[in-house]
């Protein structure tokens, strides 16, 4: 018997060939480019007011508590106070800033402030405070002086290894031209100057006039300084001749190339 002929071989496979899709024309095209995008927009929606409902609806991201790092003098209770976090506020819509300026204002002992939100339910105040590095003695109490020259609080004790500043112009030509102020900034740019050793021992740091700056040490010890030029140098000299000469009283670096030593 006779197979099938190269033309019935060839109208059989034509006829097991798959079907073409049907052709989506460009209106069929954009209906799904819109479809598609309305989703996407639905979408975005949802994601969005489900983000402002977790931060600001929900109870889960508020302020419960406030951690407080860096303070030696200051309390917790006083940053606190001062601080005056809302707590039970959405975390995100606290105003960090205005925190840190609430608390260097009300705390001029505070230098600078670090304030971070710590999720998901903390704030975070990071506290430099300022360090003294003078006393103003006034009646009973002392007022200390920041390496800055700022005058940031008054205690009733003096700290410990702080030298007092005894500023004494009367109405001398420096206190007319420079101002009591620029006299204070001087003894402190001396007194952060001083070399470790020294600085231990100073009980004083007396300002007469602007080139006029002595210090008084432990055991009766002097030191004329001069003025805030040249500190380094100074420091590095004054180191020198107390270990050549131990037992002077006097000491004069205020020409530091040509310092001198004396007993008293």
């Amino acid at each position: 018997m006779a197979g099938p002929t190269t033309a019935q071989r060839g109208a059989g496979q034509r006829a097991e060939a798959p079907a073409r899709p049907p052709h989506i024309g460009p209106e069929g095209r954009r209906i799904g480019r819109r479809t598609l995008l309305i989703l996407i927009a639905v979408a975005v929606a949802l994601l969005t007011a489900g983000g402002i409902w977790l931060f600001y609806g929900s109870s889960w991201l508020r302020a419960e508590q406030v951690r407080i790092t860096g303070i030696e003098v200051l309390t917790e209770a006083e940053v606190d106070d001062a601080a005056a976090v809302p707590i039970g506020a959405p975390l995100i819509s606290i105003d960090t800033d205005a925190i840190a300026n609430r608390l260097r204002q009300k705390l001029p002992r505070i230098d600078s402030v670090d304030v971070v939100r710590s999720w998901p339910h903390g704030i975070g105040l990071k506290v430099t405070e300022r360090k003294p590095v003078l006393l103003v003695e006034r009646g009973a109490k002392f007022i200390e002086v920041d390496a800055d020259g700022v005058r940031f609080a008054t205690v009733d004790k003096a700290p410990a290894g702080v030298p007092l500043l005894e500023l004494t112009p009367d109405q001398s030509a420096s206190l007319r031209r420079f101002g009591s102020d620029r006299l204070v900034r001087e003894a402190v740019r001396v007194a952060c100057e001083l070399p470790g050793s020294v600085a231990k021992d100073t009980r004083v740091v007396r300002v007469t006039s602007f080139d006029a700056i002595s210090l008084e040490l432990t055991r009766g010890r002097t030191v004329n300084w001069g003025s805030s030029d040249e500190g380094p140098m100074k420091a590095r000299v004054l180191t020198a001749l107390m270990k050549a000469a131990p037992k002077a009283g006097h000491f004069d670096v205020s020409a530091p190339i040509a310092p001198a030593v004396s007993d008293s």
